[in-house]
């Protein structure tokens, strides 16, 4: 049975959230699934999660990184893995070696694409040992078949799907803690529908 997610055993891992492949998000809203990365991002930072960004070819289509992703985490922008093509990020020998760095066994991941980006990084992840969860509205796909498969794939591989107010709840534990009162406040912020008054 996978343990709780803390902010003490997990690291957060955005792979390809680039200015051209976010473009290719056709299942669900991509500003919507820009926006959960972000707060995704801006979770890590109040909680004090390690986070490993990784680009591939931003000389290319991809484009770069999401520049906001440069505001709310600097330190990880500047160290971000910039791969020269391989599509599944854990066979990049200077981004597997930046997940362990962390010394987290629990790993948050969300890609651009699910179907190209995600879905290999989280499969072979869980196959070396870690817990993994899938973050579906922070990622997206071009074809909504194709979703759908990656999620079958990772769900028979024992990754976790997950949302981003379900991990960041996860996270969280206790809203009436500092932290977690910055959280919820992001969530009412960034993440859920506004509340009708």
């Amino acid at each position: 049975m996978a343990k709780l997610f803390t902010p003490q055993n997990t690291a957060l891992l955005l792979i390809d959230h680039q200015v051209g492949t976010m473009q290719l998000i056709k299942n669900i809203e991509a500003d919507s699934a820009k926006r959960m990365a972000l707060a995704l991002a801006k979770a890590a930072r109040i909680l004090g999660i390690p986070t490993v960004l990784t680009s591939s070819q931003e000389d290319r289509a991809q484009g770069p990184l999401l520049p906001e992703l440069e505001e709310i985490l600097p330190e990880a922008f500047a160290a971000r893995v910039k791969r020269a093509g391989i599509v599944n990020a854990w066979n990049d020998p200077a981004f597997k070696a930046a997940v362990e760095a962390t010394g987290r066994k629990n790993l948050i991941m969300a890609g651009v694409t699910t179907d190209v980006c995600l879905v290999f990084t989280a499969i072979d992840a869980v196959g070396e040992g870690f817990e993994v969860q899938a973050v579906m509205d922070a990622s997206g796909s071009p074809f909504e078949l194709s979703e759908d498969m990656s999620r079958r794939r990772m769900e028979n591989a024992g990754v976790v799907l997950t949302a981003t107010n379900t991990v960041i709840a996860e996270l969280a534990q206790d809203w009436s803690s500092p932290e977690g009162g910055q959280l919820i406040q992001l969530l009412f912020e960034d993440v859920l529908p506004p509340i009708a008054s």
